[in-house]
């Protein structure tokens, strides 16, 4: 008993400890982020930009997410980083227009994104450059990805043992059909849209003729505007660089990269040193990094009309989750609204779709919104499915050329556990008082008869035409158009430009400079909605156990599989009937 008693006090007094070292973190933590605050740095002359190609980007992201991931950061995994898409374009604009920061460094090669993400920092290195400011990059070893990004640098070195991924492009699917047969579950599957593919995991072993055709013309589009872009920034032909893609650089020895001229030369992180030394004209040369130019002061002047942009990102469901959060969406919008000072909205939208309803409830909200302000959508490196349904009723869409979307259709997955009720022996029985009254719960426990089906394939039937419906009066063409671009098929921004999803290619930038023009102004300021949570959530779910379980797990098995294991998942948790983008996607 007295070792229980000594143990039982040790184990109390480590986590008093813990407690304090927690305390102490957090407080450093504040301290920190206080001191990175917007207004708070100001570059001395000949200041560089560090911009490092590492963690992972967001579209969105304000002091108060920098918080939590400080907070990650300290307390569970130091290689944790996210960074805000939207704050790395404000620091290229700031360094460009600071008169004492003579440059960028882009450092490093293996940043987690999507290639409408990877053009966008390319395309503004390269209206960085047009200020006679220098952009210089190097890496121990470059994904495809950050290559892509790397290339709108003057020069470009990567480590004499540094690898750089140069392959095309190429994306693998997961099939769970034999692996729920084992287990006794039916996927029972109702859709509109020959290429509506969101559901062949669950019922197929391999890929349809029409999948794998809509996703081989995908590849082809985007890694022909990938393979234009670094031509024209490296001098290299496309023929070049598509028989170099053929022999898979990953596998190169590094002294072919500099005979074919992909970078500029092979060095160690040691001798960048003197060649930023070099282009600032001096040894005593400052780098500043991600915060401290957030927190770089301007001289911007203040702006009485404002262009508001509403960011979009992640899953869309009805009540609750981490993406687009139905009910939320629609009250931000409202917000804005009300606000007298935003003339414009741009709505930035980066999702592959979620629940049918709640995209008809956030349509239905910019619909109200853009009688009174004009609405202009930007499109990132996703806006397909139920992502394209909030998008498709705005004033004006911009997509980029790499952008994913379409897949206009619907479908309900529903599992039938009949297989697994008979291989552990359960049974079930029950009353009712009319025919259909058991249906929902039959359905899942039995499996549907043909009238349930037919029941459940009109009620797709109905979201499909709604959907076509809202995209048709969004863009001004009948239905039967949309329907026969629509069937789920899945688009790159450079094929929605030429059928008409989209009303012309380009950047947030471009967005912004359209919202402005059609609400006729000349001088604005952007405002970014929505406003953050209250800071101690935030605190609280930087703390939170399920997210440090959900941070391990990923780290465990990879981002790949999480990812698709969230997936499945999302499917579960919401209502049967969805607008969603065919699978997890991560081209490669």
């Amino acid at each position: 008993m007295k070792q229980f008693f000594k143990f039982t006090l040790a184990v109390i007094c480590g986590l008093l400890i813990w407690g304090v070292i927690k305390l102490f973190i957090f407080i450093g933590v504040i301290g920190s982020l206080g001191a990175s605050s917007a207004g708070t740095t100001v570059a001395k002359p000949h200041s560089v930009y560090e911009l490092e190609l590492r963690g992972s980007v967001v579209e969105y992201q304000d002091e108060k997410d920098r918080m939590t991931t400080s907070m990650m950061q300290a307390l569970d995994n130091e290689e944790y980083v996210v960074y805000g898409l939207n704050e790395i374009l404000a620091n290229i604009r700031k360094a460009k227009n600071d008169p004492n920061v003579d440059g960028i460094y882009l450092h490093g090669g293996n940043m987690q994104m999507g290639y409408a993400t990877a053009q966008t920092l390319h395309e503004a290195l390269l209206d960085f450059r047009k200020s006679g400011k220098f952009v210089i990059a190097y890496a121990d070893s470059y994904a495809q990805k950050n290559y892509y990004v790397a290339t709108a640098a003057d020069k470009v070195f990567v480590n004499p043992d540094g690898v750089i991924g140069w392959a095309g492009m190429g994306l693998t699917l997961s099939f769970y059909t034999k692996m729920l047969e084992k287990l006794g579950v039916e996927m029972q599957v109702v859709k509109v849209g020959t290429f509506k593919s969101a559901v062949e995991p669950f019922i197929r072993t391999d890929m349809s003729e029409p999948n794998r055709l809509q996703y081989t013309m995908l590849l082809n589009d985007i890694w022909q505007k990938v393979c234009a872009d670094v031509s024209a920034a490296r001098m290299l032909s496309e023929q070049t660089l598509n028989e170099l893609a053929d022999r898979n650089m990953t596998y190169a020895q590094q002294e072919e990269y500099v005979i074919h001229d992909m970078v500029d030369g092979l060095c160690y992180v040691q001798d960048v040193d003197s060649m930023l030394a070099e282009l600032t004209g001096t040894d005593d040369y400052e780098l500043l990094d991600y915060d401290g130019m957030i927190g770089l002061i301007t001289s911007d002047k203040p702006q009485k009309n404002k262009v508001a942009i509403l960011y979009a990102e992640g899953d869309i469901t009805d009540d609750q989750g981490d993406g687009i959060v139905g009910k939320k969406m629609v009250k931000t919008i409202g917000d804005i609204m009300d606000e007298d000072d935003v003339k414009a909205v741009v709505f930035r939208i980066n999702s592959g779709g979620g629940s049918a309803y709640a995209s008809e409830q956030i349509n239905h909200a910019i619909s109200l919104l853009k009688k009174d302000k004009p609405v202009v959508v930007s499109m990132g490196d996703y806006a397909a499915s139920g992502g394209y349904y909030i998008a498709c009723n705005a004033n004006y869409i911009f997509a980029e050329p790499t952008t994913l979307t379409g897949s206009i259709g619907i479908f309900g997955l529903i599992p039938n556990v009949k297989g697994v009720r008979e291989k552990v022996g359960l049974t079930i029985d029950g009353v009712q008082t009319h025919k259909h009254a058991n249906m929902q719960s039959n359905i899942i426990m039995q499996g549907m008869n043909a009238e349930e089906r037919q029941k459940m394939q009109c009620m797709i039937d109905r979201g499909y035409e709604l959907f076509t419906r809202r995209c048709a009066e969004g863009r001004g063409i009948s239905q039967d158009s949309i329907k026969v671009i629509g069937e789920g098929r899945v688009w790159s921004g450079t094929k929605a430009l030429e059928i008409g999803l989209v009303d012309e290619l380009g950047s947030l930038q471009n967005a912004i400079a359209k919202a402005a023009e059609l609400a006729g102004l000349e001088q604005y300021e952007l405002a970014e909605y929505p406003e953050p949570d209250d800071m101690w959530e935030q605190l609280l779910e930087a703390f939170g156990s399920s997210a440090r379980i959900e941070r391990t797990l990923e780290r465990a098995i990879g981002s790949e599989h999480y990812q698709s294991i969230r997936y499945m998942e999302r499917l579960a948790a919401e209502p049967s009937v969805q607008a969603r983008l065919p699978y997890y996607i991560e081209v490669e």
